[in-house]
C-alpha cells in the first residue's frame, strides 16, 4: 500500500523556487511542454504541470502513453520540452513504429528523464537517432516536493551536467551520502546512501509515524533509500536502491547495472533483474528479458552474454524469457510482481 506524503503549500513553493535559476528570460513564455506523466504523480504535477505554468509556458495534455499518438503530439503542437521515463526512451531507440514519423519535423529541444535509471548504451543510442534533441537526467521523489538534484548547474546555469549524472545540489539544498550501517557521512566518489535536507522535506507520511521517525531522522535528514555518490565536480550518481540491492555470497549486485546490459544486447527489447532467494548463496540476480521476435538466442546464450561483461559474483543465474516488464505509471519496474512469478514458476 502506498503511503500518504503530506506535503504544505510551503513544501511545494519552495520546491518551483529551487530551480528558477534555469529560467532565463528567452524561456518565458515559449516553452510547450508534453504532459504524459499523470498528475496524480509528483513529477506530473510539480516537475511539469506546476513548472510549466511557472514559466507562463503550454502543457500539451496526454491522458495515457501509446507510441504513435505521442509521437503525433510531439509534431502536431510543436512540443519543446518533454518530460519522459526510461521506457519511453526504449521505445522510441527500438520500437520500428517510430520510423513511420518525418522526425526533422520535430521542435523537441530537450528531454527530461527520471523517476527510474537510464541505462548509458540506451542514452547512446537515443542521442544517435534524435542529434539535435538534449537529453537532461534528474532524480526527485515525493518525500522531497519532487525536484532534487537536476540537469543544470547553478553556479553555471549554460553549462550541463555529465552523462548518466542526475545533475547537481540546488540552492538551499544540503546532501550527504551515509553508510548505511553506520550513518557516517562518506567522502566524494564514494557510494553511500543520498541524505538530503531543505524547506522542501515533507511534514511525515500520513498516520505513520514510526515510518516517517525512519525516514526523516531527528536533525531533519530526509533518508532517499537510494545508493549515490558525488565527484569532484559536483555532478551525482544515482546507483540503485538500497532494498533493491541483491546480496549474492556478501557481495552486493546492482539490478540497475545488469539491465543496462542486457539492454546492449541487439536481441533484447526490455529487461528486469530481481533477487531470488537461494540457500547456498542468499540471493541470486535473476532476470526477466523480453526478446525481439525475430530473435534467435536461447535463455542461456542471454545469460552467458552477461557473464562476459560481469565479474562473476554478478553473474545473472536465472533468465526466463517474458512478453513484457510490469512498469507503474512513473516507468519505475514493478519488481515485486515479477519476483512472485518467477518464484512460482519455481516451485511447480
Amino acid at each position: 500500500i502506498s503511503k500518504g506524503v503530506m506535503l504544505t503549500h510551503r513544501n511545494l513553493v519552495a520546491n518551483l523556487c529551487s530551480t528558477l535559476f534555469s529560467v532565463v528570460p528567452e524561456m518565458i513564455g515559449q516553452v510547450t511542454t508534453l504532459g504524459l506523466i499523470p498528475f496524480f504523480h509528483i513529477y506530473g504535477i510539480t516537475g511539469i504541470c506546476c513548472a510549466t505554468l511557472r514559466n507562463k509556458g503550454k502543457v500539451v495534455m496526454m491522458n495515457r502513453f501509446e507510441l504513435r499518438a505521442f509521437l503525433d503530439a510531439l509534431i502536431t503542437h510543436e512540443v519543446t520540452f518533454a518530460p519522459i521515463v526510461p521506457p519511453i526512451i526504449l521505445s522510441l531507440v527500438k520500437d520500428p513504429i517510430v520510423d513511420e514519423f518525418d522526425l526533422s519535423k520535430l521542435q523537441l529541444r530537450a528531454v527530461m528523464t527520471a523517476a527510474a535509471p537510464l541505462a548509458p548504451d540506451l542514452l547512446s543510442s537515443f542521442e544517435k537517432k534524435f542529434p539535435g534533441v538534449q537529453v537532461q537526467e534528474a532524480y526527485g521523489l515525493t518525500e522531497h516536493s519532487c525536484i532534487t538534484l537536476t540537469y543544470g548547474d547553478p553556479a553555471n546555469p549554460s553549462a550541463g551536467s555529465k552523462k548518466n549524472s542526475v545533475g547537481f545540489i540546488l540552492p538551499n539544498l544540503e546532501v550527504k551520502f551515509i553508510n548505511p550501517e553506520t550513518g557516517k557521512s562518506l567522502p566524494s566518489n564514494t557510494p553511500g546512501e543520498l541524505c538530503v535536507r531543505s524547506q522542501c522535506v515533507m511534514q511525515g507520511y500520513y498516520n505513520n509515524e514510526e515510518e516517517t521517525a525512519r525516514t526523516i531522522d531527528k536533525n531533519g535528514w530526509l533518508h532517499t533509500g537510494d545508493i549515490g555518490y558525488i565527484d569532484d565536480d559536483g555532478d551525482i550518481f544515482i546507483v540503485d536502491r538500497i532494498k533493491e540491492l541483491i546480496k549474492y555470497k556478501g557481495f552486493q549486485v546492482a539490478p540497475a547495472e545488469l539491465e543496462a546490459i542486457l539492454l546492449t544486447h541487439p536481441s533484447v527489447e526490455d529487461a528486469a533483474v530481481v533477487s531470488l532467494p537461494d540457500e547456498e548463496a542468499g540471493e541470486i540476480p535473476a532476470a526477466c528479458v523480453v526478446m525481439n521476435p525475430n530473435a534467435k538466442e536461447s535463455e542461456d546464450d542471454i545469460m552467458d552474454f552477461v557473464a562476459s561483461n560481469v565479474a562473476t559474483y554478478k553473474k545473472v543465474r536465472v533468465l526466463h524469457f517474458v512478453d513484457g516488464i510490469p512498469k507503474s505509471h512513473s516507468g519505475k519496474i514493478m519488481r515485486r510482481i515479477l519476483k512472485d512469478k518467477m518464484l512460482e514458476k519455481m516451485r511447480k
